[in-house]
Protein backbone atom coordinates (compact mmCIF):
# COMPACT_ATOMS: atom_id res chain seq x y z
CA UNK A 1 0.00 0.00 0.00
CA UNK A 2 2.72 2.45 0.52
CA UNK A 3 4.39 2.01 -2.71
CA UNK A 4 0.94 2.37 -4.49
CA UNK A 5 0.22 5.16 -2.81
CA UNK A 6 3.69 6.92 -4.43
CA UNK A 7 2.05 7.57 -7.79
CA UNK A 8 5.55 8.61 -9.10
CA UNK A 9 7.31 5.88 -7.08
CA UNK A 10 9.63 6.25 -4.02
CA UNK A 11 12.97 6.04 -4.62
CA UNK A 12 16.23 5.51 -1.95
CA UNK A 13 19.99 6.78 -1.90
CA UNK A 14 22.27 4.11 -1.34
CA UNK A 15 25.97 4.61 -0.60
CA UNK A 16 27.20 2.16 -3.61
CA UNK A 17 27.12 1.44 -7.11
CA UNK A 18 24.25 -0.94 -7.34
CA UNK A 19 24.03 -4.26 -7.85
CA UNK A 20 27.62 -4.14 -5.54
CA UNK A 21 27.49 -3.98 -1.95
CA UNK A 22 23.57 -4.33 -1.55
CA UNK A 23 23.18 -4.19 2.25
CA UNK A 24 23.61 -1.98 5.49
CA UNK A 25 26.82 -1.47 5.66
CA UNK A 26 28.24 -1.10 1.74
CA UNK A 27 30.70 1.91 2.63
CA UNK A 28 32.68 -0.33 4.69
CA UNK A 29 32.20 -3.67 2.86
CA UNK A 30 33.61 -1.93 -0.49
CA UNK A 31 36.99 -0.24 1.57
CA UNK A 32 37.88 -3.61 3.50
CA UNK A 33 37.23 -5.11 -0.07
CA UNK A 34 40.07 -2.88 -1.20
CA UNK A 35 37.73 -1.20 -3.99
CA UNK A 36 39.41 1.83 -5.17
CA UNK A 37 36.08 3.37 -6.93
CA UNK A 38 32.78 3.67 -5.01
CA UNK A 39 29.64 6.24 -5.60
CA UNK A 40 25.87 6.72 -4.94
CA UNK A 41 22.59 5.18 -6.72
CA UNK A 42 19.34 6.51 -6.70
CA UNK A 43 16.83 3.70 -7.25
CA UNK A 44 12.80 2.69 -7.41
CA UNK A 45 11.92 1.21 -4.08
CA UNK A 46 10.83 -3.01 -4.37
CA UNK A 47 9.56 -4.80 -1.24
CA UNK A 48 13.18 -6.64 -1.48
CA UNK A 49 15.76 -4.53 -0.32
CA UNK A 50 18.50 -2.56 -2.94
CA UNK A 51 16.97 -4.59 -5.56
CA UNK A 52 15.50 -1.75 -7.54
CA UNK A 53 15.79 -0.40 -11.08
CA UNK A 54 18.36 2.25 -11.10
CA UNK A 55 17.50 5.98 -11.81
CA UNK A 56 21.15 7.24 -11.47
CA UNK A 57 24.92 7.03 -10.19
CA UNK A 58 27.28 9.04 -9.66
CA UNK A 59 30.71 7.48 -9.01
CA UNK A 60 33.91 9.08 -6.53
CA UNK A 61 37.36 7.62 -5.88
CA UNK A 62 38.64 5.49 -3.05
CA UNK A 63 41.84 6.76 -1.74
CA UNK A 64 44.33 3.86 -0.61
CA UNK A 65 44.29 4.98 3.16
CA UNK A 66 41.01 6.61 3.48
CA UNK A 67 38.94 5.88 6.38
CA UNK A 68 34.79 4.83 5.80
CA UNK A 69 34.49 7.89 7.99
CA UNK A 70 36.24 10.01 5.40
CA UNK A 71 33.86 8.39 2.53
CA UNK A 72 31.20 8.91 4.12
CA UNK A 73 31.67 12.45 4.63
CA UNK A 74 32.78 12.79 0.87
CA UNK A 75 29.74 10.81 0.01
CA UNK A 76 27.24 12.67 1.51
CA UNK A 77 27.89 15.90 -0.46
CA UNK A 78 27.17 13.23 -3.96
CA UNK A 79 24.38 11.89 -2.37
CA UNK A 80 23.20 15.38 -2.01
CA UNK A 81 23.60 15.97 -5.73
CA UNK A 82 22.16 12.59 -6.78
CA UNK A 83 19.23 13.63 -5.00
CA UNK A 84 18.44 16.99 -6.42
CA UNK A 85 19.06 15.06 -9.67
CA UNK A 86 16.54 12.69 -9.31
CA UNK A 87 13.79 14.51 -7.95
CA UNK A 88 14.27 17.13 -10.71
CA UNK A 89 13.97 14.19 -13.38
CA UNK A 90 11.02 12.51 -11.65
CA UNK A 91 9.57 16.29 -12.19
CA UNK A 92 10.14 16.31 -15.62
CA UNK A 93 9.49 12.75 -16.35
CA UNK A 94 12.78 12.16 -17.86
CA UNK A 95 13.76 9.22 -15.66
CA UNK A 96 14.74 6.55 -17.78
CA UNK A 97 15.28 3.45 -14.97
CA UNK A 98 17.24 -0.07 -15.63
CA UNK A 99 17.10 -2.80 -14.17
CA UNK A 100 19.92 -4.04 -11.54
CA UNK A 101 21.86 -7.29 -13.16
CA UNK A 102 22.04 -9.76 -10.48
CA UNK A 103 24.43 -11.49 -11.35
CA UNK A 104 26.42 -8.57 -10.54
CA UNK A 105 25.08 -8.23 -6.92
CA UNK A 106 27.30 -8.51 -4.06
CA UNK A 107 26.47 -8.05 -0.18
CA UNK A 108 26.58 -5.71 2.26
CA UNK A 109 25.58 -6.83 5.34
CA UNK A 110 25.26 -5.21 8.72
CA UNK A 111 28.74 -6.02 10.14
CA UNK A 112 28.95 -8.08 13.99
CA UNK A 113 31.64 -7.57 16.37
CA UNK A 114 33.00 -10.71 15.78
CA UNK A 115 33.69 -9.47 12.17
CA UNK A 116 35.87 -6.54 13.64
CA UNK A 117 38.16 -8.61 14.82
CA UNK A 118 41.75 -8.20 12.79
CA UNK A 119 43.55 -10.99 10.79
CA UNK A 120 46.75 -10.71 11.44
CA UNK A 121 47.61 -14.03 8.91
CA UNK A 122 46.38 -11.93 5.96
CA UNK A 123 48.47 -10.16 4.16
CA UNK A 124 49.18 -6.26 4.84
CA UNK A 125 47.14 -5.15 2.52
CA UNK A 126 44.25 -6.49 3.72
CA UNK A 127 44.42 -6.07 7.33
CA UNK A 128 45.26 -1.96 6.03
CA UNK A 129 42.09 -2.16 4.52
CA UNK A 130 40.03 -4.04 7.51
CA UNK A 131 41.34 -1.15 9.87
CA UNK A 132 40.44 2.04 7.56
CA UNK A 133 36.78 0.31 6.91
CA UNK A 134 36.08 -0.29 10.21
CA UNK A 135 37.05 3.14 11.21
CA UNK A 136 35.91 4.85 13.15
CA UNK A 137 33.10 2.94 13.86
CA UNK A 138 32.25 0.05 14.71
CA UNK A 139 36.13 0.21 14.83
CA UNK A 140 38.56 -3.31 14.41
CA UNK A 141 39.97 -4.90 17.12
CA UNK A 142 42.60 -7.05 18.50
CA UNK A 143 43.90 -7.90 21.97
CA UNK A 144 46.82 -8.20 23.98
CA UNK A 145 46.83 -10.49 26.81
CA UNK A 146 43.62 -10.03 28.46
CA UNK A 147 43.17 -6.21 26.72
CA UNK A 148 40.71 -5.62 23.80
CA UNK A 149 42.67 -2.93 21.67
CA UNK A 150 41.13 -0.91 19.72
CA UNK A 151 42.92 -0.12 15.76
CA UNK A 152 41.67 3.02 13.77
CA UNK A 153 44.44 4.14 11.04
CA UNK A 154 47.92 1.97 9.87
CA UNK A 155 49.71 1.91 7.08
CA UNK A 156 51.96 -0.53 5.65
CA UNK A 157 55.15 -1.22 6.15
CA UNK A 158 58.09 -3.43 6.06
CA UNK A 159 58.85 -6.42 8.22
CA UNK A 160 58.39 -10.25 8.68
CA UNK A 161 57.24 -12.38 11.41
CA UNK A 162 54.08 -14.60 12.56
CA UNK A 163 51.20 -13.04 12.53
CA UNK A 164 50.37 -10.35 14.87
CA UNK A 165 53.88 -10.49 16.22
CA UNK A 166 55.14 -7.02 17.50
CA UNK A 167 58.31 -5.77 15.41
CA UNK A 168 58.76 -2.73 17.39
CA UNK A 169 57.16 -0.63 19.90
CA UNK A 170 59.39 2.18 20.84
CA UNK A 171 59.12 5.26 18.18
CA UNK A 172 56.10 3.36 16.35
CA UNK A 173 54.10 0.34 16.36
CA UNK A 174 54.95 -2.10 13.64
CA UNK A 175 53.20 -5.18 13.89
CA UNK A 176 53.71 -8.25 11.65
CA UNK A 177 51.13 -9.33 9.49
CA UNK A 178 50.59 -12.94 7.48
CA UNK A 179 52.27 -11.70 4.68
CA UNK A 180 53.81 -7.81 5.09
CA UNK A 181 53.65 -6.22 8.36
CA UNK A 182 51.54 -2.63 8.91
CA UNK A 183 52.40 0.37 11.59
CA UNK A 184 49.73 0.78 13.19
CA UNK A 185 49.01 4.58 13.88
CA UNK A 186 46.38 5.26 16.07
CA UNK A 187 44.29 3.10 18.99
CA UNK A 188 42.46 2.79 21.55
CA UNK A 189 42.59 0.58 25.18
CA UNK A 190 38.88 0.45 27.08
CA UNK A 191 38.58 3.36 29.08
CA UNK A 192 40.70 5.59 27.24
CA UNK A 193 41.19 8.25 24.67
CA UNK A 194 42.39 7.43 21.15
CA UNK A 195 45.82 7.86 20.95
CA UNK A 196 48.59 8.35 18.48
CA UNK A 197 51.18 5.46 18.26
CA UNK A 198 54.12 7.09 20.28
CA UNK A 199 51.92 8.58 22.93
CA UNK A 200 49.98 4.95 23.43
CA UNK A 201 53.10 3.16 24.01
CA UNK A 202 54.15 5.90 26.36
CA UNK A 203 51.12 5.01 28.71
CA UNK A 204 50.79 0.98 27.80
CA UNK A 205 53.23 -1.75 27.92
CA UNK A 206 53.82 -3.54 25.16
CA UNK A 207 57.22 -4.81 23.68
CA UNK A 208 58.66 -6.37 20.47
CA UNK A 209 58.14 -9.93 20.54
CA UNK A 210 54.36 -9.69 21.84
CA UNK A 211 51.79 -11.21 20.11
CA UNK A 212 48.54 -8.83 19.10
CA UNK A 213 45.41 -11.22 18.69
CA UNK A 214 45.94 -14.23 20.88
Amino acid sequence: SVFASATDGAFNLHGSLLPKYRGAAPINHAIMAGETETGVTTFFLEPSVDTGDIILQKQMSIGPNETAGAVHDRMKELGGEAVVETVRQIEEGAVDPRPQDDEKATPAPKIHDDDCETPWDRSAEDVHNHVRGLSPYPGAWTTHENTRLKLYRTQRAEGTGAPGEVLEADDRLRVACGRGAVDVLRLQQPGRQRLDAVDFLNGYSLAEGDRLGE
